[in-house]
């Protein structure tokens, strides 16, 4: 092989596959790039045995050929390398030259043939829908992460299904057990989705799907056995599925009600930054206080100290005192873009509902703690 790439287009691709390769695996060319000539220029594959990535971009090509190197010392090279233009060699024994006489590296490779096939996705049925709203979708989905030794597939996956309501959409379920976010995007014609009765997609690697959608255009998306297939206009995702259940969560649903406060988002947002310094891995939770006109939160920890304060709010009734751990609507709150946000809270026993004012496209829910 030899080829010439551009390097700025080399170096944004091979910058968004780092999260993929990076991965510690037993097959170790998984850490590595496949490249591979084609008629319009070159062809690059990496995996991580649970998702896949394929591109077809253009290239001079000065000699077919296809090698394996490693993910991560070839996007270094391409990132501090200087011009407009690298060139990648392979001289012998899976040996790499990259650059040219005066910025000259020589890197080992692997076999190409060991690279793993990716799945077959040919008679496929794909949905589109806007690449900026799967990703801002994605984003408030992925908000609320697992732990690292979670192994439940509820929690380590998002659910994503059709709109039950019939008006033909798709939604996204996360939860971590402590709180629920739901993001939903509605079609113009209610029968664009192709997802059936939902599917278990993980939260990880929604995360490296997020990473290669842009700001415009559209993505194809679609199903195929037990992958999903994420597909643009030179570029391929395909990860592969959870195997379980999702909750009923509609339960918690019929939980909303009660006093709906209306808050200046990043007022709100201030406040809790500030009441969650003294918090710590011991201490996560602050207690709301909501009564006429005020809510007051306090935050209690003996190892640090405490801290306290006062927003007016319209609040009318009853009083109600109850804890939450503050990150979880820091989390929220970070994911909404509106100036105002609704808080819907019943009692001390019921979670907080958190929507924008206006945009009812996400809701989070939190899930109070024992004071």
């Amino acid at each position: 092989m030899d080829i010439i790439i551009n390097r700025d287009l080399f170096q944004d691709i091979l910058g968004k596959v780092q999260g993929l390769t990076g991965r510690k695996s037993n097959l170790a060319i998984t850490s590595c790039v496949f490249l591979k000539t084609t008629a319009e220029g070159f062809f690059i594959a990496v995996t991580n045995l649970e998702t896949g990535y394929e591109g077809q971009f253009p290239a001079t090509v000065q000699k077919e050929g296809a090698i394996a190197v490693n993910s991560k010392k070839l996007y270094e090279i391409v990132r501090e390398y200087p011009g407009e233009e690298i060139r990648l060699h392979e001289i012998e024994n899976y040996w790499i030259e990259i650059g040219h006489e005066k910025i000259l590296f020589h890197i080992v490779g692997m076999n190409p043939e060991d690279f793993p096939e990716s799945p077959h996705i040919g008679n496929i049925r794909y949905f589109e829908m806007p690449s900026l709203t799967l990703k801002n979708m994605i984003d408030r989905s992925v908000v609320i992460g697992p732990a690292s030794d979670e192994k439940r597939a509820h929690i380590t996956g998002v659910l994503l299904e059709k709109i039950a309501d019939g008006n033909g959409g798709i939604r996204m379920v996360s939860t971590d057990g402590s709180r629920l976010s739901i993001v939903d995007h509605l079609f113009e014609n209610p029968t664009e989705a192709v997802i059936g009765d939902g599917v278990l997609v993980p939260k990880r690697e929604l995360v490296e799907v997020g990473k290669f959608l842009d700001d415009d255009g559209v993505v194809e998306v679609g199903l195929k056995d037990n992958h999903i297939v994420f597909k643009k206009k030179d570029e391929t995702i395909i990860v592969r599925l959870l195997e379980g259940e999702f909750p009923d969560y509609t339960a918690i649903m019929n939980m909303m009600g009660g006093h709906e406060i209306r808050l200046n988002r990043q007022l709100f947002l201030n406040m809790l930054r500030r009441m969650s310094i003294v918090s710590s891995e011991n201490y996560r939770s602050v207690v709301f206080h909501f009564t006429d006109g005020q809510l007051t939160i306090n935050s209690t920890n003996p190892d640090i100290g405490e801290s306290k304060e006062e927003m007016q709010i319209d609040f009318a009734g009853d009083a109600i005192e109850v804890a939450f751990n503050p990150r979880f609507f820091i989390d929220a709150l970070s994911v909404i873009e509106e100036e105002d946000i609704v808080l819907r809270i019943r009692n001390a026993e019921n979670p907080c509902f958190v929507q924008g004012a206006e945009d009812k496209s996400f809701l989070s829910v939190v899930m109070p703690m024992r004071i």
